[in-house]
Order: structure tokens, then C-alpha cells, then sequence
């Protein structure tokens, strides 16, 4: 009795065994043909992360030397704490010091009233799909064109060649070839070819920008960059002169904002000596980022 009670145990047991392991072929086949590479989602890597993962104090990011030279008016305060604070600037209100943080100057003198703002902008992405770095490419894309800078020189060389406008070879570059190229061309024929230039080189010489400082495309500094310059249309005080020069790295972007308004009416600021300081300061904060 107890040989047949025995025997019945034993096939139970090895009928458990063969249902275990049928039970877990067909799970392991579940999961190989859920983890089919060429489904969506699976296989899919994540965007890389932008290069900054944080931002630095704006107010100290300008040294006391740029600002004598960008805020003149600076080093004629008597007042030691006055001139001390004058130095520190003020911060923009931000609820998010690693996203977003600015920093704002202003000094009057004798001679004028400067104002200089300095604001840094870290990009991300919450697009898994997007990196940083391709999210803050497109909101710099959205900054230059809302900027809306001149149509490139190149672009309207080419038309003007097909005239036989000389300057045609001289307009290539945005940079340091672009002023000879539209610069004489306005100015040495006012007949002929001048006819082909004058349309883009006269707004600069209305709103008191030179041709070759008109605002356009930065090749020396960050992944990209541009700079802007704008007269204000007061006719009745001191016209106020605004440059500003936008340069993004990785995922962050930074702006640096230079006016100056002259104290005696019929004075324009000039446009080279501002922007001149203005790109000087923002390739400073470019090496300060590491960019």
C-alpha cells in the first residue's frame, strides 16, 4: 500500500516539473518578443544633456575694469559706498537661479547716462527625444530672427555683380571683409551702381550706424552669435544708442545689453567705441563659461 502511494507522489512531482519549466519557456519567449529592437521606446537613447548644469552670479561676472570702461561715469562718484554699490549693480528678479539670471548697471555722468545688462539663460529640454543643446539652437534661431537683421551682404552683392557694381567681391563676409564692400560702395559712386547699394546702406546711414557696424552675424564667439544696433527716433533729447550682442554655448545663452544716452542733444553715441566694449565684455563671459 505504501509502494502505491509512493508512486503516484513521484509523477505528481515530475508533472510539476515539466509544467514549470513549459511555464517559463513561454515567459522567457514574452520577453524576447517584447524586447524586439525595432519596436519604438525600447531601443531609443535619451538625448544627451546640455554641457551647463548651472549659471553663474551675474552681478560678479563683470569685473570693476570693464565696467569703468563700459560705465565712464563710474569712477567720478565721490562717495566711496556709492561707488561701491554702483560697482555691484542689480540683480534681476529670478525664481530659478539655475535656469535664468541677469544683472543691471546704471551710472550718469556729466557727459552721459550708461545702462548695461547682462543676462545668461540656461536651456532644457524636456523633449526626450531633444537635446539641450538642439532646444537652445532653436531659441537662438527665434532670437535672431526677432532681432530681424539686415539681409546678409553677400546676398545683395550677388544681385548687385549682375550690374557690374564693383564691390561684389568685397561683400563675402560678414566680419571683418564686409566693411569694405558696402562702405566705399555708397559713398565714392553716387551714380550707376549706387542706385543697386543704396537701398541697404542707406537705413544705416539714417539711424547713424556706419554700414560695416550695421547689426549682423558674429563668427568669433560661442557656437553663434550677433550683434544689434539700434538708435532710438527721440527727436527732441539726446538720442539713446542701444547695442546688444547675443552669443550662445552648449545650452546657455547670454546677452549683453550696452545703451548710452549723450547729456547734450545732437551728440550720437559712437557705434564702433560701444561696440567694441559690448563684444569685448561678451567674449570675456564666453571664456568665463568655458564655451
Amino acid at each position: 500500500m505504501q509502494r502505491k502511494a509512493y508512486v503516484p507522489g513521484v509523477a505528481a512531482a515530475v508533472l510539476a516539473v515539466l509544467l514549470a519549466g513549459c511555464t517559463g519557456g513561454s515567459g522567457d519567449r514574452a520577453t524576447t518578443d517584447n524586447s524586439n529592437p525595432g519596436q519604438p521606446g525600447v531601443t531609443t537613447k535619451a538625448a544627451q544633456p546640455g554641457k551647463y548644469r548651472t549659471l553663474p552670479e551675474p552681478c560678479d561676472a563683470v569685473g570693476h575694469k570693464m565696467l569703468d570702461a563700459l560705465l565712464p561715469g563710474i569712477t567720478e562718484i565721490a562717495d566711496e559706498q556709492q561707488r561701491e554699490k554702483a560697482y555691484a549693480g542689480e540683480p534681476t528678479l529670478a525664481y530659478d537661479t539655475d535656469r535664468k539670471v541677469g544683472c543691471r548697471w546704471k551710472v550718469e555722468s556729466a557727459q552721459a547716462t550708461d545702462h548695461l545688462f547682462v543676462d545668461f539663460e540656461r536651456v532644457v529640454s524636456y523633449d526626450n527625444s531633444v537635446s539641450d543643446d538642439s532646444q537652445a539652437e532653436q531659441l537662438f534661431a527665434e532670437q535672431v530672427e526677432a532681432a530681424g537683421l539686415p539681409v546678409p551682404a553677400e546676398s545683395e552683392s550677388g544681385s548687385e555683380s549682375a550690374s557690374g557694381s564693383a564691390p561684389a567681391s568685397g561683400a563675402p563676409s560678414s566680419g571683418a571683409s564686409s566693411p569694405a564692400g558696402p562702405s566705399t560702395g555708397p559713398s565714392a559712386p553716387a551714380s550707376g551702381s549706387a542706385s543697386a547699394t543704396g537701398p541697404s546702406a542707406t537705413p544705416s546711414a539714417s539711424d547713424g550706424t556706419p554700414t560695416d557696424l550695421q547689426p549682423r552675424l558674429l563668427d568669433d564667439l560661442g557656437d553663434e552669435a550677433f550683434v544689434d544696433d539700434e538708435l532710438s527716433s527721440s527727436g527732441s533729447t539726446a538720442k539713446r544708442r542701444t547695442v546688444t550682442v547675443s552669443f550662445r554655448t552648449s545650452n546657455v545663452m547670454v546677452t549683453v545689453e550696452y545703451a548710452e544716452q549723450p547729456a547734450t542733444a545732437g551728440v550720437l553715441p559712437d557705434s564702433k567705441e560701444m561696440q567694441d566694449r559690448a563684444r569685448k565684455l561678451a567674449s570675456q563671459l564666453a571664456d568665463s563659461l568655458g564655451g
